[in-house]
């Protein structure tokens, strides 16, 4: 079980900095694209990082659980 933590953490992470940059540039872009994306995205990235953040929760409690 150790061994799919070290692969979706890595993934979480990944995807959470790829949203983050998506989000800043339709932000940075503005017009209709901004308008219709920049916002959605960032919620995005909120959700991403709640998902990445429990999983390390969740590897840190498996590896130390008796």
């Amino acid at each position: 079980m150790d061994r799919i933590f070290d692969f979706l953490i890595p993934v979480a992470l990944a995807g959470v900095t790829l949203t983050l940059f998506v989000g800043l540039f339709a932000l940075f872009r503005g017009g209709e694209f901004g308008r219709s994306y920049s916002n959605k995205l960032m919620r995005l990235r909120v959700v991403m990082q709640a998902i990445a953040v429990a999983l390390l929760v969740i590897a840190v409690w498996w590896k130390n659980r008796a």
